[in-house]
């Protein structure tokens, strides 16, 4: 199943496990968030295109990554002495991996962001673990 959504004033075509750089969302990473904003979705021949908008329909997202694109440079220069000017410019950009899409009025389930949260819990356990062994061992000694 695909949808067409639309955010930052662009528009992505995305499937479930899609991961795509959209324009700043807030949000810490690992939260969930949902993308309301569906033009069409559908699989195969049933497509539902909205007019604007799919109703009910929401996109469930989770954010990877908080970051930065490249810097883009305006530079501007004419033909008199000293007249040039050189702007950058560097968006904010959201990392997102899209988890469900969901139609007909249903909420996102939190199963994602538990999977995120048990996964960097486990291997700082494990981290952890051996140097209180070994500090235990070389007392013993």
């Amino acid at each position: 199943m695909f949808a067409v959504i639309k955010t930052g004033g662009k528009q992505y075509r995305v499937a479930a496990n899609d991961v795509l750089k959209i324009e700043k969302v807030s949000g810490e990473v690992g939260d969930i968030v949902e993308i309301g904003q569906v033009l069409a979705h559908g699989e195969g021949e049933n497509v539902v295109i909205g007019a604007p908008l799919v109703e009910g329909a929401i996109v469930a997202a989770e954010i990877v990554a908080q970051g930065k694109s490249r810097t883009v440079i305006a530079f501007k220069k004419r033909r008199r002495q000293n007249s040039r000017r050189k702007i950058g410019h560097r968006q904010l950009l959201t990392t997102v991996r899209i988890s469900e899409i969901l139609t007909g009025g249903a909420k996102p389930s939190k199963k994602a962001a538990a999977k995120a949260e048990a996964k960097e819990d486990a291997p700082r356990k494990e981290k952890a673990a051996p140097k209180k062994a070994k500090a235990e061992d070389a007392a013993a000694e």
